[in-house]
């Protein structure tokens, strides 16, 4: 689990209604009222981008009266559909994904048995973070994808929802281009499914403050 102690808060006064914030927003909390940006608290999973991007500086991040605790209890979910979920991804369960909040492959895989069918809806689940395009973002895309769903981007919103090639799906004229230049994909692939293959005893998650 993880505990949100931090929230987005407006000032309506430098507010100008630009929208940036409502774009930039991993799990859509800001909507756009009347000019004015309108954060849902409960939603909001203090990510600080609104408050990085705001061209007008009316946003700030501020310590919540009541903290919110965010995530998923992975062991209740079933451990095998979560590992198929993983490997079809080619990431192994324990492998963490976001490092700035320590987000588990697994726990987005249990947020998709859980319903999750988007990035957004995995952020509001577990606290994971989408701003970084290698980390965070490109292994919960290819979680979804492994778990089934259509990869479709928010209308209007910034998040990127490219793919980036990996060891498994570079073309073979790409190999072959960078074998003689000291690339090894073959061995890398192996490496990297001996990784995604190893089981390591689940200890219990730890909590995180953000």
């Amino acid at each position: 689990m993880k505990r949100v102690t931090l929230l987005a808060k407006v000032n309506n006064d430098k507010c100008i209604g630009c929208r940036i914030c409502s774009k930039v927003c991993p799990v859509l909390a800001i909507t756009i009222e009347n000019k004015k940006a309108i954060v849902n608290e409960e939603e909001c999973r203090a990510c600080a981008n609104c408050e990085q991007r705001c061209p007008q500086y009316a946003i700030e991040m501020v310590k919540r009266e009541v903290v919110l605790e965010v995530g998923l209890d992975v062991s209740k979910f079933n451990q095998e559909e979560i590992r198929e979920i993983c490997e079809k991804a080619h990431l192994n369960p324990e492998q963490v994904i976001c490092y700035c909040v320590g987000t588990r492959a697994e726990e987005v895989a249990a947020a998709i048995l859980n319903g999750a069918t988007t990035p957004e809806m995995a952020s509001s689940m577990t606290g994971v973070r989408t701003g970084c395009t290698i980390e965070c973002i490109e292994p919960i895309l290819r979680l979804m994808l492994a778990g089934g769903n259509e990869i479709i981007p928010v209308k209007g919103g910034w998040q990127w929802y490219g793919t980036t090639p990996t060891a498994w799906t570079i073309s073979e004229d790409v190999k072959k281009k960078y074998n003689d230049r000291g690339f090894y994909f073959e061995e890398d692939k192996k490496l990297l499914d001996r990784i995604v293959a190893t089981r390591v005893e689940n200890k219990g998650g730890k909590e995180y403050d953000v």
